[in-house]
């Protein structure tokens, strides 16, 4: 750690940071830590992404990727990819789910965040996509999925899967997820919901919708970060806010048909909703950060609502022979062991 932290100091004097007060922000899912610099009225982000655990060259490629496209992502004030440190541009505290804490209104949060996965999908894949950008492939899908079975059920004692149920539950996703969800493909973020939408008060428009957590992006279905914004893991949303997102997206798109849309939405639902399960019970098992356990009951029923869709009925099939519901929930004693 002093070793580290060490590193830390000199890219800060080679940069001009030297003696900017330190304060460490919270931490999120990622082996990445954050801090706010303030030095005599000026400020920044520092990023610190261990090279042998994170690698920043995606989020610095996706990063002015988009601020080229005129969307509004923190300036990179400074990198050293080798030693994994970025100096950012600090966008303040106005994140959308402390906006949201304090009452701010929640509908017009969210239709501005749709705006933006309106304009961007509204340009051609070849402005929006960077070269050589990860494709959301099926076996992409299968191995988010698997998180499901490989940690949440493991988690409980006394209880598992055969090889065989493993085995149907990944033919039952391969044939979902192989279907033409009959949308278009285009630059999707993955992580996209409030935690890591910003809102600045000095822009205007879509600019106004700051972006943070981008470097996972990969090309695939639009409506994956749509579904990631309105079934978010981490809050309940209103059910008139997520049908005015859906409507104003779909009134964006006249080529693409409601039907179709609707069963992408509850089969790219279903499938985030199963890696996330999965991730969380991780964070606990692996990572020891057992603040995410507190959602794994929400995901839950956001999973079995998208089941509820007649598309996924194989699915809900699947899961009620082998997960019963009194499964469902967070794995006593896993808190305890995290």
């Amino acid at each position: 750690m002093a070793k580290r932290q060490k590193t830390i100091q000199k890219f800060l004097e080679i940069n001009g940071w030297s003696n900017a007060e330190r304060i460490k922000l919270g931490g999120d899912a990622s082996f990445r830590t954050y801090y706010r610099l303030k030095d005599k009225g000026r400020g920044a982000i520092l990023m610190d992404a261990p090279p042998d655990l994170e690698q920043v060259d995606p989020f610095l490629k996706i990063a002015r990727h988009l601020k080229s496209l005129g969307y509004s992502t923190p300036s990179i004030f400074a990198a050293n990819r080798g030693l994994g440190l970025v100096l950012l541009e600090d966008f303040g505290e106005n994140t959308f789910t402390s906006l949201l804490a304090a009452g701010e209104n929640e509908k017009k949060l969210y239709l501005l965040a749709t705006d933006f996965l309106i304009d961007l999908h509204s340009r051609p894949l070849n402005q929006t996509v960077p070269n050589n950008l990860e494709q959301y492939t099926l076996n992409k899908f299968i191995a988010e999925v698997s998180l499901l079975t490989d940690w949440f059920v493991p988690a409980f004692n006394n209880w598992g899967l055969s090889e065989e149920s493993k085995l149907e539950y990944e033919s039952k996703w391969r044939q979902l997820i192989g279907l033409d969800l009959g949308v278009p493909q285009n630059l999707v973020l993955r992580d996209y919901h409030v935690d890591n939408l910003m809102r600045l008060e000095d822009r205007v428009g879509i600019a106004a919708c700051g972006l943070l957590d981008f470097q996972d992006a990969v090309v695939g279905p639009v409506t994956y970060d749509l579904i990631s914004l309105i079934e978010d893991a981490r809050r309940d949303v209103s059910i008139e806010t997520a049908e005015s997102v859906k409507k104003k997206y779909l009134s964006a798109f006249p080529n693409i048909c409601p039907n179709q849309f609707r069963r992408s939405m509850a089969v790219l639902g279903a499938q985030r909703h199963a890696k996330v399960i999965g991730i969380f019970t991780r964070l606990c098992v692996r990572d020891k950060k057992m603040v995410y356990l507190q959602h794994i009951p929400r995901v839950w029923r956001l999973f079995e609502n998208a089941c509820n869709h007649p598309e996924l009925s194989i699915m809900k099939t699947w899961i009620d022979e082998n997960i019963p519901a009194k499964y469902r929930r967070i794995p006593e004693g896993l808190a305890a062991s995290c």
